[in-house]
């Protein structure tokens, strides 16, 4: 599995409602051993967390599954990561 790092960045029309069912979705896909790292930032104006997927539509399509996202709360881009 290759690693990519979700940025999650605040829109205009995030809700803190969103919140909840995105810490579920997270908490899922640690289930599956798809999360490595996940936190917001700190100056709130969003977060990030480490995927590991096959390739990178995988992880947009994973990404893109995030309540985050399907909510227009915030625009989520996916960046292949290659850690040393």
């Amino acid at each position: 599995m290759n690693r990519y790092l979700v940025i999650a960045l605040r829109t205009p029309e995030f809700d803190p409602a969103v919140i909840g069912p995105h810490c579920h979705f997270l908490d899922k896909l640690r289930a599956d051993d798809r999360v490595e790292l996940s936190g917001p930032f700190s100056d709130k104006s969003g977060g990030a967390y480490l995927l590991r997927a096959a390739t990178l539509d995988e992880a947009t399509t994973i990404a893109h599954g995030d309540p985050l996202h399907l909510s227009g709360a915030s625009k989520l881009t996916v960046h292949e990561w290659h850690a040393k």
